[in-house]
């Protein structure tokens, strides 16, 4: 990845992201909202107790996941998600959203929405350029 990409994926903003459905196997692609913390990708969203998004449950099935960069720096870039469960492990991550969108209701954030970190596939792991085949 050029040093370009890298600044601009460690940007806070919005992306495209891509993931895998587990029903279907199909390409799935929302645009969302990444963070960074300390060099610490990760996405979180409004908490929502009723349910679970179809993105968490689809990264829980497979957690390779493409972020497609749109604003400076145009890219698509492999990952891997991890979904974050552990509330100690969550309320840094959302605090720092929270602060971000000015939001007070931090600890309805960490027991309701979802989270999960990023982790760049490096490149040559999986292809060229380290796209996961036919996403």
């Amino acid at each position: 990845m050029d040093e370009n990409t890298s600044v601009a994926l460690h940007r806070s903003q919005v992306i495209d992201l891509t993931t895998t459905g587990r029903r279907t196997g199909r390409p799935r692609r929302i645009e969302i909202f990444l963070h960074d913390k300390d060099g610490q990708l990760f996405i979180t969203g409004i908490p929502r107790a009723d349910r679970t998004r179809d993105w968490i449950h689809n990264i829980t099935a497979d957690p390779r996941v493409v972020v497609h960069l749109k604003d400076s720096v145009a890219a698509d870039i492999s990952a891997t998600a991890r979904v974050v469960t552990d509330p100690a492990e969550r309320r840094p991550l959302v605090e720092a959203a929270a602060r971000q969108w000015g939001r007070t209701d931090v600890d309805e954030m960490v027991r309701h929405s979802p989270l999960i970190v990023l982790t760049v596939v490096t490149e040559g792991a999986h292809g060229r350029d380290g796209q996961h085949g036919s996403r």
